[in-house]
């Protein structure tokens, strides 16, 4: 019977603070920008392949389904506003057993996701300016990204404001050229009406669509990790999320109904770069300029990932689940340095073992688990009443949510099940023997303090037993 995990004693639990300094606008275009990711630049094709022409109708789904558990995320976050996310959430309403496999699955496919995005950086779209060995650029790439990660989170985001900007800049031509295409007669609007494929009937195709769509909106999740470097995580939070979600939702469809009118369905489903068959259909941009835009999009998606998986290493560690030295952080800087070594190292081997479609095939089952246990866990984590003021989804989205996910995950493809069994399997047996460590040393519960909203200019105090880092 599921039950409200007793709260973790800051002394044993806490490291060292991170400091806060996400404001909303900030928090808005980090997660913008993560789910504005590369994910739009080549799934289009692959969305067309499963749905049909009519690719605008799973998006707008899977915008639908990913708002279900992005309010469940949202009333957490503001809840409980610190580094860990899922793995923390869960922890709470489950104990470690749970939260650990909620962990190991979010930290997995943040870590794979990076490596393919960096094998997608050192791919087709680079090689219209260069041609490199991929798994060099991929390695020169992370190396990269660490530095950005480690420099600061005011720094990555501000990073990430300017490229969201040439993300979204991207996108809005991609809909001003179908548009033109249109209006000059070189469209076909009748294709987005088309739903479904001779091998798939309608509901089918839109389902599948749906499931690659979703892995589209995901980046979201991603952002409930910096809720502890957040100013005001009770008002900023569902402001800076529900705010990018729509407009990320808009955009998408916007894209999915210039792409499908504008490029017969075959040629956007047979192409690596769809959205490059627009820029060529249409004329007037030069595919280089496009080619450089589409890079950055796979950067920034690749930087915030790659924050995430940090700032979600950091917290596990923090909370028992992992090594404590990945608690450690820069002095003055006050990042996760040693987190960010670690999850770095990890995609680079990954990126150097296997190629873009190995690493993403698994991505979207590893969410849907970390998602079903999210949703079920806000729902017992009601009897723990927290403070007042935070955000609350109505009860049905949470339901709601956890239904949608067992129903995306009967449309995973069996062979990606076999790929993704063998890391749950490890993640199991993993959270084994961190429940048997915790049992034979069990953590103090005398009771813990979450981070304020407003914290002072030296940040959250530290444990007694460490000096408190500059801000």
């Amino acid at each position: 019977m599921a039950r409200v995990a007793k709260p973790l004693s800051a002394a044993d639990t806490e490291g060292p603070a991170l400091k806060r300094t996400l404001t909303t606008p900030l928090l808005y275009f980090f997660i913008l920008g993560d789910v504005l990711g590369a994910g739009v630049y080549v799934l289009v094709g692959q969305v067309a392949a499963d749905s049909g022409g009519a690719v605008w109708a799973p998006l707008t789904l899977a915008l639908l389904l990913a708002l279900l558990t992005a309010a469940s995320y949202a009333e957490l976050a503001t809840k409980y506003p610190r580094a860990g996310g899922a793995s923390h959430y869960v922890t709470r309403a489950f104990g470690p057993f749970a939260g650990f496999i909620a962990g190991f699955c979010m930290l997995a496919a943040g870590i794979v996701s990076v490596a393919a995005l960096a094998r997608g950086f050192g791919g087709d779209y680079l090689s219209a300016f260069v041609t490199l060995p991929v798994g060099l650029v991929a390695v020169l790439f992370l190396a990269l990204l660490a530095l950005v990660n480690a420099r600061g989170v005011r720094e990555s985001t501000r990073a990430n404001v300017v490229a969201t900007v040439i993300e979204v800049g991207g996108l809005l031509v991609i809909v001003a050229l179908g548009g033109w295409l249109l209006l000059r007669g070189d469209g076909d609007p009748g294709r987005l009406g088309r739903l479904g494929t001779p091998e798939k009937g309608v509901m089918p195709a839109l389902l599948s669509g749906a499931v690659l769509a979703y892995y589209s909106f995901v980046g979201f999740e991603t952002s409930v990790n910096v809720a502890e470097e957040t100013r005001n995580p009770r008002r900023s939070y569902p402001r800076a999320l529900f705010g990018a979600l729509a407009t990320a939702g808009a955009v998408y469809v916007l894209v999915g109904l210039a792409a499908s009118a504008a490029v017969p369905t075959a040629r956007l489903a047979g192409s690596s770069g769809p959205l490059l068959e627009v820029v060529e259909e249409a004329g007037g941009v030069p595919p280089l300029l496009f080619s450089a835009v589409a890079l950055v999009a796979v950067a920034n998606g690749a930087l915030l990932t790659g924050i995430m998986s940090s700032r979600l290493a950091y917290g596990m560690a923090r909370d028992g689940l992992l090594p404590r030295a990945l608690t450690e952080v820069l002095p003055g800087r006050r990042t996760p340095w040693a987190a960010i070594a670690v999850t770095t190292a990890l995609s680079m081997a990954l990126a150097l073992t296997g190629s873009v479609a190995t690493l993403a095939s698994t991505l979207v089952l590893l969410l849907l688990v970390v998602f079903l246990m999210v949703d079920v866990a806000v729902l017992v984590l009601r009897r723990d009443p927290g403070d007042t003021g935070h955000f609350r989804a109505p009860t049905v989205l949470p339901v709601l949510g956890a239904v949608s996910c067992v129903v995306l995950a009967t449309q995973v493809e069996a062979a990606v099940w076999l790929r993704g069994l063998p890391v749950l399997a490890t993640g199991a047996v993993l959270a084994a023997l961190v429940a048997v460590r915790r049992a034979r040393h069990p953590v103090r519960t005398t009771g813990a303090t979450e981070p304020a909203d407003e914290p002072s200019s030296a940040g959250t105090a530290e444990p007694a037993d460490k000096p408190s880092a500059p801000s």
